[in-house]
């Protein structure tokens, strides 16, 4: 008995050295700085780490800690970095949200981003204070498996496909335009970028169409500009890690002659399905599989277009390269067809395909707590603002982490925001009384409860206008319970839950004139962000504020709290 328990020690003693040796700390120095790019072949000022636009790709193991020493040198403006699909579990304050879970980092000041990685997927990080995104704030964050552990899909090799939206004019002059009266609104971005890559002033496929542009030469095109082509070889399966950073644009991603199998959604596996092409949102990311088993003599096209507004924008391109054939050789036939961006049909039968791998965890039969949130359009003092329930966001110059777990006063509205809407709202109608107020009040959720939330969309202040809206979670992944068409009824469309297979998301979307309900355990203690990932929407309002077991939170960083009323309380030793 002795000898086998001395065994049994052995082997755990064993295991557990394996584990450390196995789990790495990532150590990286970055400075955010502004810097001349010409991200589309037109020269601009963007904001990068490193010099380098998009910044640098982080991968990582489950396991890893990551720490970064994030030093700001913008001159004039603060800075934040959000890891989007990190959870962030017992690091709340690396979340990287301005004025929720840290203060911004002021010009020459650095601080240090420490969390653990504790899930594989396909995930980015990016600016979270003011509209850092559109400005280039953003890259690639991959976790993969631990060692020893393997997917469940086989594929010879993969590629990272980062896709944004990019706007000649500067952010300062974009977030002024949506501060004024009158209102002045972004516009469309003027290119698509991949991997932050665009053409603007010509196209890649212009001798395809009746484009007024003039056709790119991949040999002359500036290396900054110049597409990132993906060189594959024939009769092989590849994985394309996908992640939209865009600030405003909903995309639709297409490969010429060649199907795409979806196997991951926000880093949680699915339900493999096969598309010909597939709709992605801000703040979304997947994996596909592509087969190589076309005419090996060929190139193909990657193209993204935009979906759910008018667009302006030229698709972005890029070229599937079969080696050994040049990357210069033009595909024969045009690029895909984007659909037509009001062909919300298509995009809520691509999303209503998304269902959680056999074997995902399911969710909570019920939920303590169900709140409706209706997204409307609104004026404030004669201001163009986003609401939710008549609330428009306004954040506090305390962080909401620090003033909850000290038991601060005065540093947001202590009354709870409203958790439904008026039974009689026409959603298919612009608002009767269009005014809002604004407010910085918090949802509360007892530790470890099952709350739903019914996002609700509405008509905008013009007539028959209701746009799209994908909705990020912070410190949680969610279940996508269903969509529907409509105005939520409670007594019916419960019934029609889906919780046998639904997708665990971080990021989903709410159809014009339609509601989206998903539901999440609150079961990470912290203050998180809950709102719109179109950025120009968030700007104006479109967000609320969760929180749940703060008080079990453990000693905050001072570097998190140097500002607003914790700031005062550092000095004066109010604050351990």
């Amino acid at each position: 008995m002795r000898s086998l328990l001395f065994i049994f020690f052995i082997v755990i003693s064993a295991s557990l050295q394996f584990c450390l040796v196995a789990a790495e700390v990532r150590n990286f120095k970055w400075e955010v700085g502004y810097f001349f790019w010409s991200p589309d072949c037109i020269e601009n000022i963007v904001m990068g780490i490193n010099g380098q636009f998009p910044g640098p790709t982080i991968r990582a193991k489950v396991g890893d800690t990551i720490n970064i020493e994030l030093t700001n040198k913008l001159v004039t403006e603060g800075v934040v970095i959000h890891w989007h699909g990190i959870t962030q579990s017992g690091t709340p304050w690396s979340d990287g949200t301005a004025s929720i879970t840290q203060c911004v980092i002021n010009p020459d000041e650095t601080f240090v981003y420490s969390f653990n990685v504790n899930k594989a997927g396909t995930h980015f990080y990016h600016g979270h204070y003011g509209m850092q995104r559109s400005a280039g704030l953003y890259g690639s964050l991959i976790v993969e498996l631990e060692d020893g552990k393997k997917e469940p899909f086989h594929y010879d090799g993969e590629f990272n496909l980062l896709l944004s939206d990019w706007w000649h004019k500067s952010i300062h002059e974009l977030e002024v335009g949506l501060s004024s009266i009158p209102f002045r609104w972004v516009g469309e971005p003027q290119s698509l970028l991949i991997n932050g890559k665009g053409q603007y002033n010509c196209s890649l496929a212009a001798d395809y169409s009746n484009s007024s542009l003039g056709t790119c030469d991949l040999n002359q095109a500036e290396w900054q500009c110049k597409p990132q082509v993906l060189n594959v070889i024939p009769n092989k399966t590849y994985r394309l890690r996908i992640a939209s950073a865009t600030s405003l644009s909903s995309l639709n991603l297409a490969i010429g002659n060649h199907k795409m199998l979806v196997v991951e959604a926000d880093g949680n596996y699915v339900q493999p399905f096969a598309v010909d092409d597939m709709d992605i949102y801000s703040g979304e990311s997947y994996s596909v599989l592509i087969t190589t088993d076309q005419n090996p003599s060929m190139n193909y096209w990657i193209s993204i277009g935009v979906r759910g507004r008018l667009p302006k924008t030229p698709q972005g391109l890029t070229i599937l390269n079969y080696l050994p054939n040049d990357a210069s050789q033009l595909p024969v036939s045009p690029p895909p067809i984007t659909p037509s961006w009001n062909d919300f049909n298509h995009s809520k039968s691509f999303s209503n395909k998304i269902l959680a791998l056999q074997g995902s965890p399911k969710p909570p039969i019920s939920a303590a707590r169900r709140i409706f949130l209706l997204n409307t359009q609104n004026l404030f003092n004669g201001y163009i603002k986003w609401s939710l329930n008549n609330v428009s966001l306004a954040l506090p110059s305390t962080p909401y982490l620090g003033s909850i777990k000290y038991g601060l006063k005065g540093a947001y509205d202590d009354k709870s925001p409203p958790e439904n809407f008026d039974s009689d709202y026409d959603i298919m109608k612009p608002p009767i009384n269009p005014n809002s107020t604004q407010g910085n009040g918090v949802y509360t959720f007892a530790l470890s409860s099952t709350v739903d939330v019914i996002l609700q969309n509405a008509n905008v202040l013009s007539g028959n206008v209701s746009e799209i809206h994908p909705w990020h979670l912070h410190g949680h992944d969610f279940w996508v319970l269903g969509y529907g068409e409509g105005k939520f009824n409670e007594k019916i469309d419960v019934e029609k839950f889906n919780l046998k297979n639904p997708p665990l998301r971080n990021t989903a979307v709410i159809f014009p004139y339609g509601w989206t309900a998903i539901r999440f355990v609150a079961d990470n203690p912290g203050v998180w962000a809950f709102h719109c990932h179109i950025e120009p929407h968030l700007h104006m309002g479109m967000g609320v504020v969760f929180a749940e077991g703060v008080e079990h939170v453990g000693q905050i960083p001072n570097d998190t709290l140097r500002c607003g009323l914790t700031a005062k309380m550092l000095t004066t030793g109010q604050l351990p």
